[in-house]
């Protein structure tokens, strides 16, 4: 299945966070619970918050489908899974890190509705001695759907 945008960037992940947010909400303050903070995913309404590994620059792709992709086939290699609902009214996303200036950050360009958002989390434990290097990535797949499904931790998730 190809995608109808694919985007390879790098995003300064400050205070270990980038977003996803629908450009008519308002920024997320989110006060992240053990569950969150344990699955690296904050979700409000018009917004995602995508928790890293790094305190800095971290690569990040995103990949939007006109319908649900197949899953990664490099299970192995994932280590955390999860899988929420991004709310677009305005038609436009805006993709950045925590502290960039939002009126020139990254924006997509999507028809208005419910998309789903899974998000990939790959080798984030391989990081350097400082935690400021690392083999960390983040891949993070669109698509629109009909109804809202709320959050799902589909791998590699702890309550605790």
């Amino acid at each position: 299945m190809n995608a109808t945008i694919e985007l390879d960037l790098l995003l300064f992940a400050d205070y270990f966070q980038f977003y996803l947010q629908d450009e008519d909400s308002a920024p997320a303050l989110i006060h992240w619970t053990t569950a969150e903070l344990n699955a690296l995913l904050g979700v409000a309404p018009g917004n995602v918050v995508v928790g890293t590994a790094r305190n800095s620059t971290v690569p990040v792709k995103i990949a939007v489908f006109e319908s649900e992709p197949p899953y990664s086939t490099d299970e192995q290699a994932i280590a955390l899974l999860n899988e929420c609902d991004l709310t677009v009214s305005s038609g436009k996303v805006i993709v950045a890190g925590l502290n960039d200036y939002q009126p020139e950050a990254l924006r997509l360009t999507l028809p208005k509705g419910i998309y789903r958002v899974r998000i990939y989390y790959y080798n984030l434990d391989e990081l350097s001695e400082d935690g400021l290097d690392g083999n960390d990535t983040y891949t993070i797949h669109l698509w629109q759907t009909n109804a809202a499904q709320g959050t799902s931790y589909l791998k590699g998730h702890s309550s605790a």
